[in-house]
């Protein structure tokens, strides 16, 4: 079985007519797994609602921005950058961090693979401002909040097709936590430069060019992220930031991915350490974001 932590509630978060960040993002990779054939395999958990969250947002956030977030959703709407905040934005996106904290504390005990089906994104997301779709900086909070729990080393790998700037902001001064980022460039935020190697050389940064195929990923990962990982957090816990944007049909990228690729870069994800959360993070082309994940569920289950 591999547990999956999603709630309809995170369909609550409106974003506007044509934004590419919808709810039925979230449908369309419900209605896939719960069709295919490894459907009775999959549990799925409704995420809580701790009222811890608060404090573990503020290890990355300050008391400001949460409450500027809770103020906009209070007036019904709101917007930093190209982030949309509506009436239940507040609510949801504070059960998306509870997703993401429940997921951690799920993979640290079972020692498998979870994934968190929730919304809206994070790793945009800075300590101070939301963007690109971004409010809570989701994968970033669950590595403070694993901290916390007496986790000493905890790596972050974002496949995203964008630079999760959010997240290294947040980390890159912290001497246990490792992140690592393979994004377009040229590319949205036009973050994540080579020469960023953290305070303590804990962040790498792979840039790759539009038109790249998974044979330049599995190049980076053979030669530079697996050993990256393997020296600063082997077989302790990672976190993913799953985006699956770089399919070649979706929009907002020009990397040639396809759906059964992120099958590779699930199991070279699950090499480094069984104990892996996997969070949603960007994918906008609905049947081949479905098709993605599905690939990546696929891989956990084969995790003993």
């Amino acid at each position: 079985m591999v547990t999956i932590l999603y709630s309809d509630r995170f369909l609550l978060h409106e974003t506007g007519y044509m934004h590419p960040e919808q709810p039925d993002r979230l449908t369309a990779i419900v209605n896939r797994l719960q069709t295919s054939a490894i459907a009775n395999q999959i549990q799925w958990l409704h995420p809580s609602n701790s009222e811890e969250v608060i404090p573990a947002i503020e290890r990355v956030h300050s008391a400001q921005y949460i409450e500027e977030v809770r103020a906009y959703a209070e007036r019904g709407w709101g917007c930093f950058e190209s982030t949309q905040i509506s009436p239940q934005s507040f609510e949801v996106a504070c059960l998306a961090v509870n997703a993401w904290l429940d997921g951690i504390d799920l993979v640290w005990q079972s020692g498998k693979p979870a994934f968190v089906l929730a919304r809206p994104p994070g790793h945009h997301a800075l300590q101070n401002e939301g963007m690109g779709f971004c409010i809570f900086c989701n994968a970033a909070i669950a590595a403070r909040y694993a901290q916390s729990k007496g986790i000493q080393r905890i790596g972050i790998l974002d496949w995203d097709v964008h630079h999760g700037n959010g997240t290294q902001s947040a980390i890159e001064n912290l001497p246990n936590i490792a992140f690592c980022s393979i994004h377009q460039s040229p590319g949205y935020p036009h973050t994540g430069k080579p020469e960023e190697q953290g305070k303590f050389n804990n962040v790498l940064n792979l840039p790759i060019a539009p038109g790249s195929t998974i044979q330049d990923y599995r190049q980076l990962f053979e030669a530079k992220v697996l050993p990256f990982f393997q020296k600063f957090c082997a077989r302790k816990f990672l976190i993913v930031s799953a985006g699956y944007d770089a399919n070649q049909v979706d929009l907002l990228s020009r990397i040639n991915l396809q759906p059964q690729d992120y099958a590779e870069l699930t199991n070279y994800s699950i090499a480094i350490t069984p104990k892996v959360l996997f969070g949603l993070e960007g994918g906008y082309e609905l049947e081949s974001l479905s098709e993605s994940v599905l690939e990546t569920v696929q891989q956990c289950l084969k995790v003993e």
